[in-house]
């Protein structure tokens, strides 16, 4: 190694990590380097430099896309690069026959394929050129194998040079297998690898560094024997997440074609682990394998890292990639954000269990997408999840955040042990009330994936696992390695049967087919509380409550009550209903699809006036518009 302060280092992007916005994690491992007094390690987004492959040969930037945001569900992104790394025939048979049953088109696929072994020794040309000392690669994702094939003509062609892996597909044994079975990879740094990252440089600056002494570390003694140090110590602190430096980035992005197709994005963190998943880890989730403890930045110092990257990039699409949002930044980071003199468009992850209030916070501070983990409308299945929250809650989230005019992603599980088809039945039938509000991108049976209580409790119910199929057509490795080495699993199928989902399909697709031209919208006027129904599926009326203890009824059920609680509050305003006459009068605004339940507890499911209008244009609706009068009962 050289006398320098570090190491001359590359840091490597391949694909397929998004091409619209710079890696978070070759970021902050340049900006801890800096912060330890180091020389900034270069860093090269082969990434961007993929998707100008691409396009030189007619395909486009949404043929990227497609990959890198749903790809991996199919291996298909490291499909592409499996030639490059085992032989140009490695996998084609058993990719073609896995994507005839999975009905996937190939072609655009084997198109890409066709170009990665002249990419990979491209990519490899470049970083040479860089003169470096160490290539390190970040592996997240669909990235490991077009990551391997580069560490694998660096090392054939500069023995002298060290290659680097990390990232969450060398989290645990994974990493220790990938480092075993892949001998030109000299080095893999498992877990997060903002100190040690730089302890391993400093360690390197010399052949005497303690290699020994850096926790995570895989590497390899002068026998070549492997040594595997522990890395389950104290995770980072606040502290320790710097501020990440995303210059080469934007240079690249700048400069490429890229940037005059797609809208660049921001992208950092607020705090690190889940504080759910410290309480209860939902049962099928595989983040967070080893740093599950939460960690959250002092509120104003990351209002002040959010206003520096902005001005700095000049970005104001903003992804927080957190597991989930800290309750507390709804008193203390977002009001600041709120003033910021920035049109600014963030993105969080959130707990389903949020307010209308809260809501209202999140809009305020110009939080325009959240992704709250919705999964399922089921109480049963949710209990099954270990989510916390029950249908009730979930629809509420729906509506709420609806009013506000906040995008949601949220998809619907299934597949869960011991889940019921009758439980599934009975909101089934409900879903044609939701019309008005944002349906899930689609439905999924769960994967078994590593480090989730479903794979690490067999008792759970998934006890016969093995490595997805798709891990064989993209690593020449037997089953039993591929067991140490992948992130998901295939089992037998658990809960309801595909043919017992499909009517959940069925209502879902029309859901997704009428959202858009649906509402359904509360008002008050002098004491009057009307519901305008514009759903599909649905009459066109006005339903008007001008009975007091109605809408007292109806102010109630918008937080989700069940009977006795309703009873029990209404009383105590002054509003007494019979039994018998409260819930003829719920069945009422069931018919009419006013009110979900599940579980004993009822919603109500309007809108209210006065969030942001989403940008559609809607259908004219016929006129005169009937107008049904609720009298009380």
């Amino acid at each position: 190694m050289s006398d320098e302060s570090s190491p001359r280092t590359v840091l490597v992007c391949m694909p397929w990590h998004e091409v619209t916005r710079p890696s978070l994690a070759l970021g902050l491992l340049k900006a801890s380097c800096v912060e330890h007094g180091m020389a900034e390690p270069a860093a090269y987004y082969a990434n961007i430099r993929w998707a100008e492959v691409l396009l030189d040969t007619g395909l486009t930037v949404g043929d990227y896309l497609k990959i890198s945001d749903g790809g991996f569900a199919h291996a298909l992104g490291e499909w592409v690069f499996a030639g490059a790394l085992n032989g140009p025939e490695f996998g084609v048979e058993q990719m073609a026959d896995y994507a005839r049953r999975h009905r996937i088109d190939l072609d655009p696929i084997s198109r890409m394929r066709e170009l990665a072994e002249d990419f990979v020794s491209s990519v490899t040309d470049v970083v040479l050129a860089m003169d470096p000392e160490i290539v390190g690669f970040t592996s997240t994702f669909s990235q490991s194998v077009a990551s391997l094939a580069v560490a694998k003509r660096i090392k054939q062609r500069a023995p002298e040079i060290l290659t680097l892996l990390g990232g969450y597909n060398t989290e645990g044994i994974m990493g220790v297998t990938l480092h075993r079975e892949f001998e030109f990879v000299d080095l893999v740094l498992r877990g997060e690898s903002d100190e040690t990252f730089p302890q391993l440089l400093g360690a390197l600056r010399t052949d005497h560094g303690d290699l020994g002494a850096i926790a995570g570390l895989c590497w390899r003694d002068a026998d070549g024997a492997q040594q595997v140090n522990d890395h389950r110590g104290t995770p980072v602190g606040p502290g320790g997440m710097h501020v990440p430096l995303f210059d080469d980035w934007f240079r690249t992005y700048d400069d490429s074609v890229v940037s005059e197709l797609t809208e660049p994005e921001l992208v950092l963190e607020s705090s690190r682990g889940c504080w759910w998943g410290e309480k209860h880890h939902c049962t099928f989730c595989g983040l967070n394998g080893s740093t599950m403890k939460y960690r959250v930045k002092e509120p104003s110092r990351f209002v002040a890292e959010l206003d520096h990257l902005v001005r700095k990039h000049r970005v104001l699409d903003v992804t927080v990639v957190d597991n989930i949002l800290d309750v507390s930044y709804l008193r203390t980071a977002l009001p600041e954000i709120a003033e910021m003199d920035f049109d600014l468009r963030l993105h969080y992850e959130i707990k389903a269990n949020v307010t209308a209030e809260q809501a209202a916070i999140l809009r305020a501070a110009k939080v325009w997408s959240v992704q709250p983990g919705i999964e399922s409308l089921v109480d049963d299945v949710l209990r099954r999840m270990d989510k916390g929250i029950d249908g009730v809650r979930n629809v509420r989230a729906l509506r709420d955040l609806e009013t506000e005019g906040i995008t949601i992603g949220w998809n619907w599980l299934y597949g869960f042990p011991g889940e019921r088809e009758g439980d599934y039945r009975r909101v089934i039938e409900q879903i044609p009330a939701l019309a008005h509000l944002q349906p899930p991108g689609g439905t999924a049976r769960i994967f078994l994936e590593r480090f989730s209580p479903n794979f690490d409790d067999p008792a759970i119910g998934f006890t016969e696992r093995y490595p997805a199929e798709r891990y064989h057509a993209v690593y020449d490795l037997d089953r039993q390695v591929l067991a140490d080495l992948v992130y998901e699993f295939d089992t037998p199928d658990q809960g309801i049967t595909e043919e017992q989902v499909a009517p959940l399909n069925a209502a879902i697709a029309v859901w997704q087919a009428h959202y858009a031209e649906s509402f359904l919208l509360r008002s008050d006027i002098d004491g009057v509380l009307i519901i305008r129904d514009r759903r599909f599926g649905w009459a066109a009326e006005d339903h008007v409550f001008t009975d007091p203890r109605e809408r007292e009824t109806w102010v109630e059920l918008e937080h989700g009550r069940t009977i006795p609680g309703l009873h029990r509050n209404l009383a105590s305003a002054g509003f007494r209903w019979d039994e018998a006459e409260l819930e003829e009068w719920l069945a009422a605004q069931l018919a009419n699809g006013l009110v979900f339940t599940e579980g004993g507890r009822w919603l109500a499911l309007a809108t209210t006036p006065g969030g942001i209008e989403r940008s559609i244009v809607r259908p004219e609706q016929p006129e005169p518009v009937p107008v049904r009068i609720e009298a009380p009962i």
